[in-house]
C-alpha cells in the first residue's frame, strides 16, 4: 500500500526520524490556516505547498512550490489543488491533486553548507536480507544517478537476525563524506530511519532528499513509504491511511 508523502512522515516521525515538519489542507483557505500554524509552530517565514500524491518528480509537473507569503500561499494551493498533476511517473492524463502538504522552509541560512542525499531502505530479494541504499546526489532521480554515476550509489545490506549495527551506520554517514555535529546527527537518523521500516512493516522507504540543514540537523524533506499488503493486518491505524482516490 503506498502512502501520501504526509503520511510516510508521520510514520517517519513517530520512530525518531527528523522530518520537515507541516500540516496537509484541502483547500486554499485551509493552507493559508496551515501555514500560520506552522510559523507559530517552527518560525519558519516561508512554506513549500506539496501536491499530496502517489507519484514522484512532482516538482518537474510544477506540483512543488515555494510561497514567500500568505497571499502567495492561498494563490499556490489554490492552482495546484485540483490539477492534473503529469509526472514521468503518472499516467499521460495525470493525477488529479486533492490535497497539498504545506511544509516549512528547511533551506534556511547558518553556518555550514546545505547538502542533499539519497536515502532508501529496501528488501534485497536476492541475499533476503534488508538493505540501506544510498547517495551523495540526493534530489535527482536514483535512476538517473545509477545510469550516469553508479560509483555514487552506495549500499549496506542488514542481517534481519541481528538488525542494524552501530558500524555500519556510522559507515553510511562516513562514506557520505560527514563529520563532526552532521556526522553523529546522520548515525542517529540511520538507526532510526531503519527501525520505522521494521517497526512498520514496510517493504520500502525512500527519502529522497535526506537534507544536511545549515545547522547540521539531518532532515527527512519527501517520504515515498510502501507498506507490506499482508502485514497491514498488524497495524489497523495504518491500514485506515489507504487513499482509495488513488486505487
Amino acid at each position: 500500500m503506498n502512502l501520501h508523502e504526509y503520511q510516510g512522515k508521520q510514520i517517519l516521525s513517530s520512530y525518531g526520524v527528523r522530518v520537515q515538519k507541516g500540516h496537509v489542507a484541502n483547500t486554499a483557505d485551509e493552507a493559508v490556516e496551515a501555514a500560520k500554524k506552522l510559523t507559530e509552530e517552527t518560525g519558519t517565514g516561508w512554506h513549500v505547498i506539496k501536491a499530496q500524491i502517489h507519484a514522484g518528480g512532482r516538482g518537474k509537473g510544477g506540483g512543488v512550490k515555494l510561497a514567500k507569503n500568505l497571499d502567495q500561499v492561498k494563490e499556490i494551493s489554490g492552482q495546484i489543488i485540483g490539477m492534473d498533476l503529469i509526472t514521468p511517473q503518472t499516467p499521460p492524463t495525470g493525477k488529479r491533486v486533492h490535497k497539498v502538504l504545506v511544509a516549512e522552509d528547511v533551506y534556511y541560512p547558518g553556518d555550514s553548507e546545505i547538502s542533499e542525499f539519497y536515502m532508501s531502505v529496501l528488501l534485497n530479494r536476492g541475499t533476503g536480507r534488508n538493505m540501506i541504499m544510498y547517495s551523495t546526489e540526493g534530489g535527482m532521480d536514483i535512476e538517473e544517478v545509477a545510469e550516469k554515476t553508479p560509483h555514487l550509489i552506495f549500499t549496506e545490506e542488514i542481517d534481519p537476525a541481528v538488525g542494524l549495527q552501530g558500524f555500519q551506520a556510522r559507515k553510511i554517514a562516513f562514506n557520505l563524506g560527514l563529520s563532526g555535529k552532521a556526522f553523529k546527527e546522520m548515525v542517529k537518523f540511520v538507526a532510526a530511519l531503519y527501525d520505522a521500516y521494521v517497526g512498520s512493516d514496510a517493504s520500502m522507504f525512500e527519502i529522497n532528499p535526506v537534507l544536511k540543514a545549515s545547522d547540521d540537523q539531518i532532515i527527512a524533506v519527501d517520504a515515498k513509504v510502501t507498506l507490506d499488503d499482508n502485514a497491514l493486518y498488524r497495524h489497523a491505524d495504518y491500514a485506515e491511511m489507504r487513499d482509495v482516490t488513488e486505487i
